[in-house]
């Protein structure tokens, strides 16, 4: 980390130089006082592009990247700042979710394609997302946070919590510092109509997509999307956003598209819910096909799987574990970098064989770092809360040409109890050698034609589909179990 003195006289620059100059809003018209240039922007959308991919990864499917790129550079053309070099990417995630980095770059994970039921739905979430560029939501919102909490960002920067998470806590940091008020929401809403729109497509879907939205976030045992997540209640926007489509028609009138048929034929074959190569968690189990290895997951424990981690917590969250690669060549290596990386204080070190892996297990507890005054002494050391010393269970394995490390974590109080816990994991990782586990498919949405006039339950009975899918392909298909659903209609199943 850099000296405290260092950053402080960055936010002072900014607040000076902030003071002294005003721009103006490409969208809204009026002068406001703006800390980040264009080119800034932009340097910030390149640098956050290659951490999204890599946390994230891109989904490979040449016709949908092809139909994303031509929509979103028609959209970028028509809206306020044309100028800027934007990119559009699908990322490989089952999340429901779209969003938006400064200097042009807009995402849409392949769980928000797969619930998109026409091309109007995602042109309309497209047109939000640029609208967040175009309005200067990130450097809005940091200028709002510079000019009021100075004081905490430096503290939020240089406290132990975030320092010890190193430079992930960095890259996440910066995330939080993007995200955006509701107000912000609803201006990108408003902008959203007014691009879909002004590039032909019916706003009115857009409204229609809140209502999947709410479906998902409503439904139990589900997360909420992250697209929703700091959003205005997906109801009031059904409403607001329809009201809005509905006026701008109005005074334009003219032939809106929907395209629904081919948008679902462009969808056929999309990946739904977790990639099994990527792993998968079953009967509390988690595999990874690809890499040839499983363990178990504490028993009603949550879950969360990434290219490039799995991590795992207690529903308390006074416990959570998580698997990752370490860097290093050796093991002797990788324990060294784990130390030095996580600041440890390591109180037991052994190596061991577990299940024919070559293995080091260690305990830890995270130290907390002295900070550095002005002109480089080293700041007094201040006792520690005990109640907030996190101990760790460390798991490095020397396996398939990789060190790859699982970490459980507790505060020291509860670590004597939560050990059990972390042992069981740690020393049941093992070669995965099932072939039903290393061959297993992933589900995909298929779009089916309706043979006859009939509810969506028995459509969906129709083709096979189990009743504890039911609400899932309700909320695919934007249908409700007794809908009646015409001979001819599409309807997307999943399947294998």
């Amino acid at each position: 980390m850099r000296k405290t003195s260092h950053l402080w006289l960055y936010f002072a620059t900014a607040v000076a130089l902030g003071l002294q100059s005003c721009s103006r809003n490409p969208v809204t018209g009026k002068k406001e006082i703006i800390f980040m240039s264009q080119d800034q922007e932009i340097a910030l959308g390149a640098q956050s592009h290659p951490s999204i991919v890599a946390t994230m990864g891109l989904y490979e499917d040449a016709k949908l990247q092809n139909f994303i790129n031509e929509k979103g550079k028609s959209m970028a053309a028509i809206s306020h700042r044309p100028d800027l070099p934007y990119q559009f990417h699908i990322v490989d995630s089952p999340v429901v979710n779209a969003f938006a980095v400064p200097g042009g770059y807009v995402y849409f994970t392949r769980g928000i394609m797969a619930h998109f039921n026409n091309e109007a739905e995602f042109m309309g979430v497209l047109g939000h997302e640029i609208g967040h560029i175009t309005a200067r939501h990130s450097a809005r919102q940091q200028t709002s946070q510079v000019l009021g909490t100075v004081g905490l960002m430096a503290g939020m920067v240089l406290s132990d919590k975030v320092r010890q998470m190193g430079d992930q806590a960095m890259q996440g940091l910066q995330m939080v510092l993007l995200s955006y008020s509701r107000a912000h929401e609803s201006e990108s809403d408003k902008i959203g109509v007014g691009y879909s729109s002004k590039v032909g497509y019916d706003a009115r879907e857009m409204a229609q997509f809140f209502g999947t939205i709410k479906r998902i976030s409503d439904k139990s045992g589900q997360a909420i999307p992250t697209f929703m997540s700091t959003h205005p209640d997906p109801g009031d926007r059904f409403t607001n956003v329809r009201q809005m489509a509905e006026e701008y028609q109005k005074s334009n009138p003219g032939q809106y598209l929907v395209e629904r048929e081919r948008y679902l034929r462009m969808i056929d074959g999309i990946i739904f819910g977790d990639d099994p190569k990527q792993g998968f968690v079953e009967n509390w189990n988690f595999y990874h096909p690809e890499l040839k290895f499983q363990f178990p997951v504490p028993r009603d424990w949550q879950y969360e799987n990434s290219p490039v981690q799995f991590q795992m917590a207690a529903k308390d969250g006074k416990s959570m574990m998580m698997l990752t690669v370490a860097e290093g060549k050796t093991l002797d290596e990788a324990a060294q970098n784990v130390v030095k990386n996580y600041n440890f204080k390591v109180l037991e070190n052994k190596k061991t064989t577990i299940n024919g892996i070559p293995t080091v297990v260690m305990v830890s507890q995270i130290q907390q770092q002295q900070q550095q005054q002005q002109g480089g002494q080293t700041a007094p050391q201040q006792a520690q809360d005990p109640n907030t010393v996190v101990q760790v269970a460390t798991y490095l394995y020397e396996y398939n040409g990789m060190i790859l490390a699982m970490h459980g974590m507790s505060y020291a109080p509860t670590f004597a109890a939560n050990l059990p816990t972390f042992r069981n994991v740690g020393e049941n990782f093992r070669n995965l050698n099932d072939p039903d586990k290393l061959n297993r498919k992933p589900d995909r949405i298929r779009i089916k034609t309706v043979a006859r006039t009939a509810s969506f339950k028995d459509v969906m009975k129709s083709f096979g589909m189990p009743d504890n899918k039911l609400e899932d392909l309700g909320i695919l298909n934007q249908l409700q179990a007794n809908d009646q659903v015409q001979q001819g209609t599409l309807v997307k199943i999943i399947t294998k």
